[in-house]
């Protein structure tokens, strides 16, 4: 909004031409979102606690999280609000791809709402069915993938970090691929989601590493300069990542341990599907597995977990899945746990950002 009305002035004043730049409305998304938050969040704890919207904790868990009932939950709602909200702001509301996120954004927290809601009010910790909830992430994937494929300027061509010059062209597949990317980020994101803060740093990282393949991506020069697929219009999509980012660092604000609330279904389901969705339009789907690898790692446990232990007629490779949990088993202390996996989710961020010169 503020590109739209303030820009057109600069004839009047010069100085309005910075609304102009991604990189000035990126930031300003960024700061805007995260003091909003900070700023609104106090109130929406005291809300959501009077409503009696607290978290329902597993009752095969970890012992410790058993104080950890009742705590504040759906803070994802604050998320979306948040950066939908600063999105619409900061952004150029002509470019589709704007729309098309945050499409993404409203239709996956709807599923992780749907989810939230039945925890709560039918206080079972399982929530929505697997089938359910993933029949209704598989509905809205496929619908972003069909939108994407069929517009002109997208193409079904995969981009291989490391070879430049292989671009195999998936043709209609394209849309079951993005669909398996998308669906996988959300549902691996979710499972991150079990530690204070543990969710939002990784996000944080990812998000500022996909701001930065958004704008190279949308440029077509520096895109020419590092080799990796022009994306016309997908600069754009550096604002949303920037207030993306600084919602989620309001976020963490509040959730660091010891967490003043919890994201919820409604903001990890979402989070993750954004992810998901920015890797496709940006042409870099496969470099996720590397910028995401906490929620590859975590997912991952998971299915050897139960493969392992179907298999194996009861036995279990880890102390407890998802993989967070087995350090708890093993006496490690919350704080511990988290701070180590933001270590690792920052190195790589910068492992997938060097691609760009390995090429």
């Amino acid at each position: 909004m503020l590109y739209h009305v303030l820009y057109p002035l600069n004839s009047l004043f010069a100085g309005f031409n910075v609304f102009r730049y991604i990189t000035f409305r990126t930031i300003g998304a960024a700061v805007t979102a995260f003091l909003f938050f900070v700023l609104v969040a106090p109130a929406f704890i005291r809300y959501i606690r009077n409503l009696q919207l607290g978290q329902v904790v597993r009752d095969d868990g970890p012992e410790t999280h058993l104080k950890k009932e009742g705590i504040p939950t759906m803070g994802g709602m604050l998320i979306i609000f948040t950066i939908i909200n600063t999105t619409l702001l900061w952004a150029n509301l002509t470019n589709r791809y704007i729309w098309v996120i945050l499409g993404v954004t409203l239709w996956f927290g709807s599923v992780g709402a749907i989810d939230d809601f039945r925890k709560i009010f039918i206080n079972n910790s399982k929530g929505l069915s697997a089938r359910g909830k993933l029949l209704l992430q598989i509905i809205g994937a496929l619908l972003l993938g069909f939108i994407l494929y069929t517009h002109p300027d997208f193409d079904g061509h995969l981009s291989v970090p490391f070879f430049k010059g292989l671009k195999p062209d998936l043709g209609w597949f394209y849309i079951i691929f993005a669909l398996l990317v998308i669906v996988g980020a959300s549902n691996a994101v979710n499972l991150t989601d079990g530690l204070d803060g543990l969710a939002a740093g990784p996000i944080i990282i990812s998000g500022s590493v996909y701001l930065v393949f958004s704008y190279l991506a949308g440029h077509a020069v520096l895109a020419n300069y590092l080799q990796i697929p022009f994306v016309p219009g997908a600069g754009e999509l550096a604002v949303y990542c920037g207030a993306l980012v600084g919602s989620t660092l309001g976020f963490l604000w509040f959730n660091a341990y010891p967490a003043q609330m919890f994201m919820g279904d409604v903001g990890s389901l979402a989070m993750g599907g954004t992810l998901g969705t920015i890797a496709i339009i940006t042409k870099q789907e496969i470099l996720l597995a590397i910028v995401g690898g906490i929620f590859v790692m975590e997912a991952l446990s998971v299915i050897i977990q139960v493969g392992f232990f179907k298999i194996s007629g009861g036995k279990r490779v880890f102390l407890m899945a998802p993989f967070h949990h087995h350090f708890e088993k093993k006496g490690w202390a919350e704080p511990k746990v988290v701070v180590r996996f933001w270590i690792i989710s920052i190195i790589l961020g910068l492992l997938a950002l060097a691609t760009l010169k390995l090429r």
